[in-house]
């Protein structure tokens, strides 16, 4: 099992156990599965090791996909994936036309409009948005930030520190951030 496999797992499972029964049951449909709030700790599990699982894969394609961007010379550019119903097929989403010349963070902006709108239609089982940027204004360390979520109510931002050396990618350890929910259901106010 790779590095970043293991810290992805490791920060997901991380993120579920802290959080998933709560966030499980916001704004999921009111004819959903879920929506009677009627959830046994094994079916829980279920579906908690199914959708960490998802994630792990999500992120494991798209990071696998983007470390060419990562290794390129000119500036970085936010690109993003989409898994889809059956739970294997990841797919990049492709907004190159619509995008020429628009800087990084109207992109990642674009790409949120663009995937809140594939997966309110019921298309997808999870997306993520990936972009680099300093770790902050006083460092010179790079990071690869992983924005994504799960249609069963995870949501989460996972910065990775790295170094280039020698032509390869060397990762630092992951580390989770809250993100607000809000590509998969329209909240009670009409926004998500």
């Amino acid at each position: 099992m790779s590095r970043f496999r293991k810290h992805a797992l490791a920060a997901t499972f991380s993120l579920f156990a802290l959080g998933a029964t709560h966030s499980l049951a916001e704004g999921l449909p009111q004819d959903g599965p879920l929506s009677d709030g009627k959830i046994s700790e094994d079916e829980l599990g279920v579906v908690l090791v199914s959708a960490q699982q998802q994630l792990v894969r999500l992120s494991e394609v798209a990071t696998e996909e983007y470390q060419s961007t990562i290794l390129d010379e000119t500036p970085n550019m936010p690109a993003a994936w989409m898994l889809m119903k059956d739970g294997e097929t990841v797919k990049r989403i492709n907004i190159d036309g619509q995008a020429e010349g628009i800087p990084a963070s109207a992109r990642i902006k674009m790409y949120r409009a663009a995937i809140k709108s594939i997966a309110q239609r019921g298309h997808i089982s999870a997306a993520a948005i990936l972009y680099t940027g300093r770790v902050n204004e006083h460092s010179d360390t790079q990071a690869l930030v992983i924005e994504h979520e799960h249609r069963l109510g995870v949501s989460s931002n996972k910065v990775i520190g790295y170094e280039i050396r020698n032509g390869a990618i060397s990762w630092a350890e992951p580390v989770s951030q809250e993100k607000p929910f809000e590509w998969f259901y329209q909240s009670k106010g009409g926004q998500s």
